[in-house]
């Protein structure tokens, strides 16, 4: 009868690379899922803080010219500053109660900034690059002044 102690005294086996080869499977995902995230943070920070510094904008401005130029400026500043697609950015301005004329005195005006954020690494043939866009919205309301356009 073999005794067992012989039968696994021939486990000679390398240990650094199964190490390493588990290591790469586990590593290459954790890294992809954290430069997903990083981005995918980085364009819904860039539409919050659209929206809510074109509503501010908006809502400080002294009339409907000047708040239409000022929120433009705002919105191509941030788009800039937070390296989104201008192409993919889609901006609402909406104002409560509903009426002719928006902003107003004495309105609410809502922004809404609306995105969508390709995912990393993933290559534009055959449409992937819009197949796994993820679609981002953030909005703001700013209240106008009772004032606003007497000034």
């Amino acid at each position: 009868m073999r005794r067992w102690s012989r039968w696994g005294m021939n486990d000679e086996g390398s240990a650094a690379l199964e190490f390493i080869t588990v290591g790469v499977i586990l590593l290459v995902p954790l890294a992809y899922l954290i430069i997903t995230l990083g981005t995918v943070q980085q364009a819904m920070l860039g539409a919050e803080a659209a929206s809510r510094h074109t509503a501010r904008v908006i809502g400080q401005a002294e009339n409907a010219t000047d708040a239409a130029d000022r929120g433009d400026a705002v919105l191509a500043s941030v788009i800039d500053e937070y390296d989104l697609n201008a192409a993919d950015v889609d901006v609402s301005v909406t104002c409560t109660p509903a009426g002719a004329e928006c902003p107003r005195s004495g309105a609410t005006v809502v922004v809404t900034v609306s995105t969508r954020v390709s995912l990393p690494f993933v290559p534009e043939i055959f449409g992937l690059d819009r197949a796994t866009q993820i679609p981002l919205e953030a909005a703001a309301t700013q209240k106008v002044s009772r004032l606003w356009g007497e000034r």
